[in-house]
């Protein structure tokens, strides 16, 4: 394979989009914890506790997600940057990290929306049907 100066941009729309959606998961959930916090402090609960227990989680795998995906966008450009100084192997071999940190975004992603099932859960767990 031919490792120019268009392979590292394959990775710019898709590591740009998904820090997008990354954010907005970021900010949705923000906006739910103090809306939680301030109807726990109101009226304590176990459902509202224990949703604001999985949404601290959840903020903590997203901060990781961003960060991953941050140092995937920084790598993929060093590779850009080390392609155009003719660093030809260097550049393959920072491209590669690229991608194994975009590979662990995505898996953060993954336990991050398994957890946001489980919010669900916990939500609807009083209405589960005997």
């Amino acid at each position: 394979m031919e490792f120019t100066l268009q392979t590292p941009t394959l990775l710019f729309s898709a590591i740009s989009l998904l820090m997008l959606a990354y954010t907005n998961r970021f900010v949705v959930i923000a906006n739910l914890i103090r809306e939680l916090y301030t109807l726990h402090t109101n009226q304590p609960s176990d459902i509202t506790f224990a949703q604001l227990v999985n949404l601290r989680k959840r903020m903590r795998i997203i901060r990781n997600m961003q960060v991953f995906g941050g140092l995937s966008f920084f790598f993929s450009v060093l590779s850009l940057l080390l392609i155009l100084l003719e660093q030809s192997q260097f550049a393959q071999t920072m491209f590669a990290f690229s991608v194994v940190l975009l590979l662990v975004s995505l898996v953060l992603l993954l336990m991050e929306l398994q957890i946001s099932v489980n919010a669900l859960n916990i939500q609807l767990k009083d209405f589960d049907q005997k």
